[in-house]
């Protein structure tokens, strides 16, 4: 189970995206791409609904990368640049995709988790990423049927973001984390390989 991390204490809103591309890539281990992950990692409105804590040091972000994003079968750096030149691209976010454990010897379903820097929250960072994650993985995994999210009930933001990338709001599942000593009411969202069939592709973010 991943969580959703955009938070609900936003601050004024910024831009909308216009000719920025979002685009997405796998982690390294450099300097730079730890430094861009503490820029949301350290921030305590971000990790608000998170299971860990806001980090203090970027050696923090660097083991993390290392143990933990560079093994995982899908990991991305979520990358904003200008007419999508990749040379200009700023890492302000990340997103993971989690395939569940296996039933009955068989794959089917995945869950994603997504976090974004607070600077670039409300300008449909995440719900682009989503939207490109979706796709990817869809398309990597051939047994993929089901892809599902979670978002906690006082996390609004969140919630927005799943359903403006085309998942269904199943319903609330009640005390079903602990999260940072507390049980959690969360909403349960999810998008299934019919369902993008019979989505309308979209020319534009909302």
């Amino acid at each position: 189970m991943e969580l959703q991390q955009v938070g609900s204490d936003r601050p004024a809103a910024g831009p909308e995206l216009d000719e920025d591309v979002i685009t997405l890539r796998e982690f390294t281990p450099s300097d730079a791409d730890a430094e861009a992950f503490m820029s949301w990692a350290s921030d305590p409105l971000v990790a608000r609904f998170q299971r860990r804590d806001a980090y203090e040091h970027a050696d923090q972000a660097r083991r993390y990368i290392a143990d933990h994003v560079l093994p995982h079968p899908w990991y991305r750096a979520i990358c904003l640049g200008p007419h999508g030149d990749a040379g200009d691209a700023a890492v302000v976010g990340s997103i993971s995709v989690k395939p569940a454990a296996a039933e009955d010897g068989r794959l089917f379903r995945a869950s994603v988790g997504y976090r974004v820097d607070r600077a670039h929250w409300d300008r449909g960072v995440a719900t682009r990423a989503v939207r490109l994650a979706a796709e990817d993985v869809f398309a990597a995994w051939p047994w993929l049927m089901r892809l599902e999210a979670v978002a906690d009930v006082e996390n609004p933001a969140s919630q927005r973001v799943l359903e403006k990338a085309g998942f269904v709001r199943e319903g609330v599942l009640r005390k079903y984390i602990v999260l940072k000593g507390r049980t959690r009411d969360m909403v349960m969202f999810s998008l299934v390989d019919t369902d993008r069939r019979q989505q309308p592709v979209e020319s534009g973010e909302p």
